[in-house]
């Protein structure tokens, strides 16, 4: 989901016509785009219907997409009318024109002729290539979505075994539409393997296109009509599937998890016997283990302005992510409907940055921070800023490429304006709450003047070997489902089962928890007490394993290829990476606080 959230930036640039605005205030104000696909029109026999042409774009590349009439299609006779979109679907690079197609309620159509359409040899020339690079079509009718492709390649074998590649444009597309009532309930599309034209020679042509429509009676009532998306992500079997796969993993993980816990209460169990026998018999013993550094382990760490907006950053995504899961299992979004799951996590975040605010602020206080103006800007940029570096670059490769990938100049300006009006101004006034909040960090031992020496330890106790350790359990339990949200972002797979994805984020953060108390409790045990930005980096550490699996994604399972998708992909995932380590790195943390407190109290330090 995180990476629904934060995949948020990209789509085309267009002029500053203040459009963008306009549909950004729109979206505030309006239903979500899936409540919007649930309203719905309805229509009398022979109304006409608007089909409209959306964009076009290389199958394997979904980030690089264009627009329709950016290619030689069939253009009104008014020319290209564009339809405004809300932000949801800008976000998504969806830009809407409206098409020659005259389609009717109800009224079937056979052979009809769209247009004839001269095509000059640069014409020729631009088709070739995008059938060459297998470019699919999408379209909008009555907001249910479409797609098509545009031609096909032939290997003609000639005698002696040589090969020729033969390139065939579609001229002629099919619509079958569903109806019930006065509604709409489905559209497919298909084309005409036989009426094609082949374009492999470089000459001017004249083209014909030409379309058929059929429209049948269905008893599918229309609220059920996204259902069809739903079931195209996953078939039944492919579900059971799914769901027997990840009970699996899920219940492999608990096992090693609770076997691995019976280890540790054990082991703490003896360390308290141990304790509670020194004290009684009252011998003078050198302390050892994790109860010698009693004296240093709620020593405050260096960079304690960092540490404590990282935590800030943290808990936002945390919440921000939790708020994303409620809406999406009480059905607020719809398949095929990301645009929307995208602009409720764009302007949440926006509304949530008082939280960032409040415990980055309230936690460095608790450190003895004093600069609290410093860590509260340090929290505003924590995250943005990154992610508007980032997203500055990609932006500007988008329109290089001429990509509806890049957001029009007016969506830029209201994101600018959102986050200087609404997100600075909250997490300042939240720091301000933070700092003025009860602030006693109450260690439950003294904290010694000076820190004790930490003994030379063997190389597997550094930071990177407990890192990989630290990702190992939490990676397994999420590694079946990566696929799957992979698939989805960064492919066609229309990701719905968000039951199984809330299931999966609940062992993450519990198994992220026990890993980080398990390697804080060896590293006291080691006399090592500089566990505070430990606990963090081990906790966001299962995000650099998905960072490196990301690259695994990329050249094993996709075909993703080019400048562009390659920046948009790995950049997008760097930035849905460091996202996620925030919030992890967050969670090892406060759950390692919580353990240490709680055996720290447990027993009787002087």
């Amino acid at each position: 989901m995180l990476a629904v959230v934060l995949c948020a930036a990209s789509a085309l640039a267009s002029s500053a016509n203040g459009e963008g605005v306009k549909s950004f205030v729109d979206s505030l104000g309006s239903p979500a785009h899936g409540r919007k696909l649930l309203a719905g029109s309805t229509y009398a026999r022979g109304d006409r219907v608007t089909l409209y042409a959306n964009k076009v774009g290389p199958f394997h590349n979904p980030t690089e997409t264009y627009r329709y009439y950016d290619f030689p299609f069939c253009r009104t006779p008014e020319g290209v009318k564009r339809k405004s979109e809300d932000l949801g679907e800008v976000l998504m690079g969806d830009r809407l024109a409206r098409s020659p197609y005259e389609i009717d309620f109800g009224v079937d159509k056979e052979n009809a002729d769209l247009c004839a359409q001269f095509l000059e040899r640069k014409e020729v020339e631009k088709f070739r290539r995008v059938v060459k690079n297998d470019y699919y079509f999408q379209m909008l009718f009555d907001d249910l979505p479409i797609w098509g492709f545009i031609g096909k390649v032939e290997k003609i074998m000639h005698a002696g075994g040589a090969a020729e590649n033969k390139y065939f444009l579609f001229t002629h597309v099919h619509f079958e539409i569903s109806y019930n009532d006065d509604r709409v309930i489905e559209i497919n599309l298909s084309t005409d393997p036989l009426k094609t034209v082949d374009i492999t020679a470089d000459e001017a042509m004249s083209v014909r296109f030409s379309y058929s429509v059929h429209w049948k009676k269905t008893r599918v009532e229309f609220k059920d009509r996204m259902d069809k998306y739903s079931r195209y992500s996953f078939l039944p079997e492919h579900l059971e599937i799914h769901w027997f796969s990840i009970v699996n993993s899920c219940v492999t993980v608990v096992l090693m998890m609770g076997f691995l816990a019976s280890i540790l209460l054990r082991v703490l169990k003896n360390d308290f016997v141990k304790f509670a026998k020194d004290e009684e018999m009252l011998e003078s013993q050198e302390e050892s283990g994790w109860k010698y550094v009693h004296g240093d382990v709620f020593r405050f760490p260096r960079g304690r302005s960092l540490f404590a907006a990282i935590i800030g950053t943290g808990a936002q995504l945390a919440f921000l992510v939790g708020f994303v899961f409620v809406l999406a299992l009480i059905g607020a979004f719809y398949p095929y409907d990301t645009g929307s799951v995208i602009a409720t996590c764009i302007i949440g975040y926006a509304f949530t940055a008082g939280i960032a605010g409040y415990v980055s602020a309230n936690t460095y206080r608790q450190m003895g921070g004093e600069n609290w103006v410093r860590n509260v800007l340090l929290t505003c940029v924590l995250f943005c800023g990154p992610l508007g570096i980032v997203f500055s670059f990609l932006n500007t490769v988008a329109i290089f490429y001429r990509s509806t990938a890049a957001l029009p100049f007016g969506t830029i300006v209201s994101f600018i304006l959102l986050w200087a009006v609404v997100t600075i101004p909250s997490t300042i006034f939240g720091g301000i709450a933070g700092k003025n909040a009860p602030a006693d960090f109450n260690a439950p031992v003294r904290t010694t003047k000076y820190p004790r020496e930490i003994p030379v330890l063997p190389w597997y106790r550094s930071t990177i070997p407990q890192m990989c350790i630290a990702s190992f359990l939490p990676f397994s339990a999420i590694y079946i489902e990566l696929y799957y949200i992979f698939a989805s972002v960064w492919g066609h797979k229309v990701y719905t089962i968000y039951s199984v994805l809330f299931v999966v984020f609940v062992i993450l953060i519990l198994v992220t928890a026990f890993m980080t108390i398990s390697l804080t409790y060896f590293q006291l045990a080691a006399e090592d007490h500089e566990w505070w930005w430990r606990s963090l980096v081990c906790g966001g550490s299962t995000a650099i394993a998905v960072f490196g699996y990301s690259f695994y994604y990329f050249h094993v399972r996709s075909d993703m290829t080019g400048f562009m998708q390659s920046s948009y992909y790995f950049g997008y995932m760097g930035i849905i990476c460091y996202g996620w380590f925030l919030l992890l790195g967050t969670v090892g943390h406060k759950a390692s606080l919580l353990f240490v407190r709680h055996i720290y109290k447990a027993v009787k330090c002087d």
